[in-house]
């Protein structure tokens, strides 16, 4: 797998997918730039008059729930419903799942229409599954990702998504795989929405990778490199997000597979 990587690395910079984003307001601007930098061609559209259209024209879909509201929970129920049917491979970040009855009842109706991919972190993949809605600290988790592996193996049965749970060491679930990243600096916490970038990545990888477990281990593995690269010359959170963007964007062959960290379990 390890060679495969850098491939699928240079398909989306070749094939630049337009990837349609509802996300939330704190991070709409983190996640276009950083779709631009992996070479994708990022859209932000919620209205509902134009979704099914937009979803028609573009190669994946991303759905953020972070600043959630009733416009733009319709929007991600009918954006994901639309995606289903024209069988186009969306992905879902469930930012502070378990937090509230609200984002519980939205999820639901989301989850009907089978994401590819369910990226979270351990507190909000287990109030997914149901496994434990009492780790959750807004939208932070309390819960290490191992401790989310059997919640997502359920996540896996019941809606065939691939599952990424987001932590110190990035766990990716999928139906008869589980691969283990240890990539990425502690300093990427403090920036505020590098996680949704890597939910907006995962989006550009599965709109042209044909096997969606490899796209998402691609997508997270850059996401975790070009931070951790970032971090060695870093003198705080600001500088970390310039340097972040940019080593998305240069990132070599070279520096990928040196850095790569990776566990096929």
């Amino acid at each position: 797998m390890e060679k495969s990587l850098w491939h699928h690395i240079l398909q989306v910079r070749k094939k630049s997918p337009l990837v349609h984003n509802i996300t939330n307001f704190v991070v709409m601007n983190n996640s276009a730039n950083a779709l631009l930098a992996v070479g994708a061609s990022p859209i932000m559209s919620h209205a509902h008059s134009e979704i099914n259209e937009m979803i028609s024209i573009c190669q994946s879909l991303v759905i953020n729930i972070g600043t959630l509201d009733e416009y733009w929970a319709q929007s991600m129920i009918q954006a994901a419903a639309q995606a289903h049917q024209l069988n186009k491979p969306f992905v879902l970040d469930p930012v502070g799942a378990g937090a509230t009855h609200f984002r519980d009842t939205t999820l639901t109706q989301i989850l009907h229409s089978c994401p590819t991919v369910i990226r979270g972190n351990a507190s909000e993949i287990l109030a997914l599954a149901k496994h434990n809605i009492s780790k959750i600290k807004g939208v932070d988790s309390t819960a290490q990702s191992n401790e989310a592996i059997e919640a997502a193996r359920s996540l896996t049965q019941q809606f065939g998504s691939v599952i990424c749970i987001s932590g110190e060491t990035d766990i990716i679930i999928s139906e008869n795989k589980e691969i283990h990243l240890k990539n990425g600096n502690a300093l990427m916490t403090k920036v505020t929405g590098l996680g949704c970038s890597a939910t907006a990545i995962i989006g550009a990888f599965i709109g042209v990778i044909e096997d969606k477990i490899e796209a998402v281990v691609a997508a997270m593995a850059l996401t975790s490199i070009a931070g951790e690269i970032a971090a060695k010359t870093a003198v705080g959170p600001g500088t970390l997000q310039v340097q972040f963007l940019d080593k998305l964007y240069m990132i070599t062959a070279d520096e990928f597979t040196q850095h790569l960290q990776l566990e096929i379990i």
